[in-house]
């Protein structure tokens, strides 16, 4: 059989299949009449719920680094003495005249010794001189008594005018005596009394050789080596000391807000690293806001916690007041070019109703306008629905705080 008989028998066969296949595919009219049509489908089911009305807490969020409220700075009160010992380290909680540290005290010992003899001799001077002035006023009333005779005898002519005369001179010399010897006990007396001050800087010195924390606090860095010359002229203190372990957040606020910052506002502080708020509350407002960053600055005193560490960054939600009006959660607030708007259902139809939102807290926002408290408010808006599309709305429970 030659190749062109075998194509045309193909051909024929080929066609032959087509036919049988559009003879199968053909629809009879009268039964595509009486087909049934196609079920549209189904309405979408969504939750809806109503607004209510709450009071929210109003809140700002600022952040900052805690600080102490008071540091303390422990130098040496003795100059050019060695530090021998040292009591305590950074983190170590310390009462009020404690001892922190110990200079070496060989030297001021060295210096009490002098002074105690110095101070007995002083005693013996005063002594020596007090009894010098007993001598001369002795003499000073012998002399006066003399005279007193000699004036007598005078007149009789018993006594010569010469004899006269010398004893009046012997009154002038014991009299100078007198007032040299009172000079001497009162220069005796002031050496004494120079040298019962020197004991007194030693003894001082010998007291703050214990060098001691003024307040009770929390040590927060400790400089002091053992073996250094104490010096004051020094830049770093020996210690820094937070006073009574108190420690403030020191945060920075936008200052559109400051005029409604003041003192005893509460806070929840978070620092870093915590898991759980701790209670704060404003203690101080700063009187400017810094004209290049544009921020004011407040202090948020913190309840006693050891694990605050000062330097560590930390936030914190400031309560400023609170505000009632209609709420709703805020999944069901969606934002677009125009602004916020909610999803409602009416009459089993979505619309877009446009909000003023005025307050977010908790999971929730706070409209000023837009709503009432009849509308049905889709709970958990999304891209996957649209204006006009037909729903079957099941009403839900809300509480405020439920979607956090």
């Amino acid at each position: 059989m030659s190749a062109f008989v075998r194509r045309v028998r193909a051909l024929a066969l080929a066609t032959c299949l087509l036919g049988s296949a559009s003879s199968a595919l053909r629809v009879d009219p009268a039964a595509a009449e009486t087909a049934p049509p196609a079920a549209s489908p189904a309405a979408l089911t969504v939750s809806v719920l109503r607004p209510r009305r709450e009071t929210l807490p109003e809140t700002l969020l600022v952040t900052g680094s805690l600080m102490p409220r008071e540091e303390i700075e422990v130098g040496p009160e003795v100059e050019g003495l060695r530090l021998e010992d040292i009591l305590v380290e950074a983190g170590d909680q310390v009462e009020k005249n404690q001892i922190l540290a110990r200079l070496s005290r060989e030297v001021l010992d060295t210096q009490l010794a002098q002074n105690t003899a110095s101070a007995a001799k002083a005693k013996a001077a005063v002594a020596q001189q007090r009894a010098a002035l007993d001598q001369a006023t002795a003499q000073q009333t012998e002399a006066a008594s003399s005279v007193d005779r000699a004036r007598k005898l005078r007149v009789t002519g018993t006594v010569s005018q010469e004899t006269l005369d010398e004893r009046e001179r012997a009154v002038k010399v014991a009299t100078a005596q007198v007032s040299a010897a009172e000079e001497s006990l009162i220069a005796a007396e002031a050496e004494s009394v120079l040298v019962k001050a020197q004991r007194d800087e030693i003894e001082v010195k010998l007291r703050r050789t214990d060098i001691r924390a003024p307040e009770a606090g929390i040590i927060l860095s400790r400089d002091a080596k053992v073996g250094a010359i104490a010096l004051s002229a020094r830049n770093e203190p020996l210690f820094r000391i937070a006073e009574n372990g108190s420690i403030d957040l020191d945060a920075e606020v936008p200052e559109g807000a400051m005029p409604r910052m003041k003192a005893g506002l509460t806070a929840q502080v978070t620092p870093a690293g915590f898991d759980a708020p701790v209670d704060g509350t404003v203690r101080l407002v700063s009187a400017e806001v810094d004209k290049a960053s544009r921020l004011g600055r407040v202090k948020i005193a913190l309840a006693a916690d050891p694990r605050l560490k000062p330097g560590a960054y930390a936030r914190a939600l400031v309560t400023l007041g609170a505000r009632a009006g209609l709420v709703v959660p805020q999944s069901a607030v969606m934002f677009d070019d125009e602004g916020a708007y909610v999803l409602v259902v009416r009459d089993g139809t979505v619309a877009v109703r446009r909000v003023t939102p005025a307050l977010k807290s908790r999971g929730s926002v706070l409209v000023s306008q837009g709503l009432t408290g009849d509308d049905m408010v889709v709970a958990r808006a999304g891209g996957f629905l649209r204006e006009g599309d037909r729903v079957n709305p099941v009403e839900a429970q809300f509480s405020v705080g439920e979607a956090r």
